[in-house]
């Protein structure tokens, strides 16, 4: 029976691949080549990255939304709904459209095995083909070189950050996993690298496949004072920018693909967007009474930003935490330890989900006060009353599923 909803499309796509990744192109293409999809009328821009993909894709479609241009941005994971992975013009796109996409590519792909994130990358291209846009913008889900993403070749590629994450896919040598990142780079088109000390790999790769490199601390600098900052090349200089909510380091890279893209942009835009650039996720305050900040961070790189933002607390926040167990626990616990007055840890379910007390057994030679809760609900209740209390704020993070939990909470709350 062919699905008809999209909660049904969605359970249906689950089942017909026996893995949930499965890094490789040659399935994709040739429903690709199926579909006989055009380009967009100006560029595919192509974000891959250990941390900040997702805040650098929202700043540039922000941006560019802003200017007037039709914008399709392709993003992942989901926190509530799938329809936030496919968005037009910034608002996610309607389940019948997303449906139709499904249908045809089942179609299409006959016996062809297809993971759900290549199913939903071909979806997405599929929307914005027939929503005949200016720009795509894509982030990679897992590496670049192989990811589904990399389907569609970029006429700008962006890497945002070079880190040891998911090493059982892509190793554990950082020259590589740059090698495997930078892959979304091609010939003659330009490549954006926002890489603090890049890795070798970064540059190496660029000059085998030809692309027009620019990176972060060679050709293009940024430096910050308390309350704004400058972003500066050979051509262009941007002085008294706003800090952003969304991760700096980011937002100077977001800066150079518009300026090597040729846009030009104007200092006031700028002003603009980082003025109001948030996401969901990102350091993002989401209630009072008591304050509530919730926060993807997840590997090392991400718990050493998330630590500076709270050094800059008056009073130590209360932490709200669940994890991965494929994910570098001892390392992110270790950083962020002594951020919190007190830890409530929660089990995340699934097979990935680690227990709580395997956060507690890292944070207990910490001497840091932990708690352990076998759910995201028993967490919260008994740390906002906590904070409450002790007059503190309350931080949630340590995985895309554990904003996603506190989300599906505080709406229930709301539902109520």
């Amino acid at each position: 029976m062919t699905p008809t909803s999209l909660a049904d499309w969605l359970s249906y796509i689950e089942s017909q691949h026996p893995s949930e990744i499965e890094l490789g192109l040659e399935r994709g293409n040739k429903v690709l080549a199926k579909l006989g999809l055009k380009r967009p009328k100006h560029k595919v821009i192509t974000v891959a990255g250990t941390n900040g993909k997702g805040s650098t894709c929202a700043m540039l479609t922000q941006y560019l939304v802003s200017q007037g241009y039709s914008v399709g941005t392709y993003t992942s994971p989901h926190f509530l709904h799938f329809n936030e992975r496919i968005a037009l013009n910034n608002q996610p796109c309607e389940d019948a459209l997303i449906c139709q996409a499904f249908e045809l590519i089942e179609q299409l792909r006959a016996d062809i095995p297809l993971t759900y994130f290549e199913f939903s990358t071909l979806a997405a291209l599929w929307v914005f083909d027939q929503s005949e846009l200016d720009y795509w913008v894509l982030e990679v889900g897992l590496g670049g070189r192989l990811d589904s993403v990399n389907m569609v070749d970029a006429d700008v590629a962006v890497v945002t950050s070079i880190a040891l994450d998911h090493v059982d896919w892509l190793g554990d040598d950082i020259d590589v996993i740059a090698c495997e990142k930078t892959g979304i780079a091609r010939e003659g088109k330009l490549l954006v690298s926002g890489v603090v000390t890049p890795p070798k790999g970064i540059a190496d790769t660029a000059a085998d496949i030809g692309a027009v490199l620019k990176q972060k601390g060679v050709d293009f600098q940024f430096s910050a004072k308390q309350k704004t900052w400058s972003w500066q090349n050979d051509e262009h200089q941007y002085d008294d920018l706003p800090i952003p909510s969304l991760p700096l380091q980011n937002a100077a890279t977001v800066v150079a693909v518009l300026t090597y893209m040729g846009l030009e942009p104007k200092a006031s835009d700028l002003a603009a967007l980082f003025a109001s650039a948030e996401l969901t996720g990102r350091f993002q305050k989401v209630s009072q009474q008591p304050d509530v900040y919730i926060d993807v961070a997840h590997n090392p790189e991400a718990a050493i930003e998330l630590q500076q933002r709270l050094a800059a607390f008056d009073t130590q926040p209360i932490a709200v935490c669940g994890m991965l167990h494929d994910k570098d626990i001892a390392s992110v616990v270790s950083i962020l330890a002594n951020s919190f007055s007190t830890w409530h840890c929660t089990d995340l379910a699934g097979p990935r989900g680690a227990k709580a007390q395997e956060l507690v057994t890292h944070l207990t030679p910490l001497e840091v006060s932990a708690r352990c809760y076998s759910s995201m609900a028993s967490a919260l209740i008994s740390a906002t009353e906590q904070a409450r209390q002790e007059g503190r704020s309350l931080v949630v993070f340590g995985s895309f599923v554990t904003v996603s939990d506190y989300l599906q909470f505080a709406k229930g709350k709301n539902d109520l």
